[in-house]
């Protein structure tokens, strides 16, 4: 027998699918453009035509918090489980979620800020 191989996209052959129309498609040049403040909300999408700054695939899908920038990428804030851990993502895999936290909302909803 053959051992499986563990890579670091494995088992993601319909979390990273693009959809027929999507394919060949690049990114477009507005959603690469978006200047993330911190306190900012955003969602991880991954583009899986680039795989630089790629999150791992349990991240997809999640909601964060953006911290600040550093280099090209975004530190943003993650919630898994009880922990909050601080990923490096590059702009492409990221999609604004409509709102940011100030101080005041993380108080309210229990956080600590």
């Amino acid at each position: 027998m053959v051992k499986a191989p563990r890579g670091i996209r494995h088992r993601t052959r319909k979390k990273m699918k693009k959809s027929v129309r999507e394919k060949g498609a690049v990114p477009p040049l507005s959603l690469l453009m978006i200047e993330y403040s911190p306190g900012d909300l955003v969602y991880i999408h991954v583009n899986p035509a680039i795989h630089k700054g790629m999150p791992h695939r349990r991240y997809i899908g999640m909601t964060g918090v953006v911290l600040g920038k550093k280099g090209k990428s975004y530190m943003v804030e993650v919630r898994v489980g009880g922990k909050k851990k601080v990923l490096y993502i590059r702009p492409e895999h990221l999609k604004p979620a409509g709102g940011s936290i100030t101080l005041e909302t993380a108080q309210e909803v229990g956080g600590s800020a």
